[in-house]
């Protein structure tokens, strides 16, 4: 993740500038406070601003103006209860703005998410970088064939080869006819005075989805934990997941309370329907089942196997 010069001072910048605040802070979210954690090869999320901690979820749960009249193991207590039964207004309470670098077919998957405050660099005022997300040789993966939107066997040898050099070929090209179209230098000044250059709206339709983009997004808690249930988890595609990991990482620096209890009762937790749930209560009984009897699908039967840790035979 390479940040230009320009880019690091303006982060030393703001790291060195220290204000005084009646707010709680979060000491940990604190250390970490504009820092850049790099994602895939030139990507990266950081934390530019964030509003309450713990305290602030206990605090909208108990409709209370007191801090630090419980003891830590209460507030604790409090929130995974919280967690375990879904409530969702004390964890509203809490919010966070990151500023994220991704490749833009990432953008538009993550963008589906409609619960957050997006503002995107825009192309029809700037120039984007020349920078494209090129998979690493272990993400070059073929179609699933038995999942419609997931990866299979890897690539290997000369295929794989063959892709990644039109992944980089194409991608080259596509920026230099857009730079051409575009006929302007950095500073906006004709690159040929001859011509006059397309308008830069239209000139970036010719770009690449794996071309980098970057926005704000800013969203509370509660929809967070949401996002990342969905994008941390093992089957997400990797380039998003690799976002949901870095965030996962600030969440646990920001409400460390809150992440035990999301990682035990959202990430690590399994969800049983009626039907899952009658078959477990008649295994616990002792009585042998096997799917055809079951009254689940085969898909189903399948789940809930892997979630039992038995083979789905």
């Amino acid at each position: 993740m390479p940040l230009t010069d320009d880019q690091q001072q303006e982060i030393e910048a703001a790291r060195a500038a220290e204000g005084r605040t009646r707010r709680p802070v979060a000491p940990g979210l604190e250390a970490l406070l504009y820092r850049a954690a790099p994602v895939l090869d030139h990507g990266f999320v950081r934390v530019i601003d964030y509003m309450g901690d713990d305290a602030a979820v206990v605090q909208a749960a108990r409709v209370s103006y007191g801090r630090g009249t419980r003891a830590a193991n209460e507030d604790r207590g409090l929130i995974r209860y919280l967690m375990r039964h879904r409530h969702s207004t004390p964890f509203e309470m809490c919010e966070i703005k990151f500023h994220v670098k991704l490749p833009i077919f990432i953008a538009r998957q993550w963008i589906r998410h409609r619960t957050a405050n997006v503002n995107e660099y825009s192309a029809r005022y700037s120039i984007l970088d020349r920078e494209f997300y090129i998979p690493a040789p272990d993400q070059l993966a073929a179609q699933s064939t038995a999942n419609r939107q997931g990866r299979g066997e890897l690539l290997e040898g000369e295929e794989a080869a063959r892709v990644l050099d039109l992944l980089r070929g194409d991608a080259m090209q596509a920026y230099d006819h857009y730079a051409w179209m575009l006929n302007e230098d950095a500073e906006g000044n004709p690159v040929d005075p001859a011509r006059q250059g397309l308008a830069r709206e239209l000139a970036r339709m010719n770009l690449t989805l794996n071309t980098y983009t970057q926005w704000y997004w800013k969203t509370d808690l509660h929809n967070l934990l949401n996002f990342l249930s969905l994008r941390a988890d093992a089957h997400a595609q990797y380039e998003i997941r690799a976002y949901a990991d870095a965030m996962l990482e600030m969440v646990k620096a920001w409400v460390p309370a809150c992440h035990e209890a999301f990682v035990d009762y959202r990430m690590g937790a399994a969800t049983l329907s009626a039907g899952m749930l009658a078959i477990v209560r008649r295994m616990l009984a002792g009585e042998p089942v096997e799917q055809p009897g079951s009254g689940l699908s085969k898909r189903e039967w399948r789940e809930l196997m892997e979630m039992l840790g038995r083979p789905a035979a």
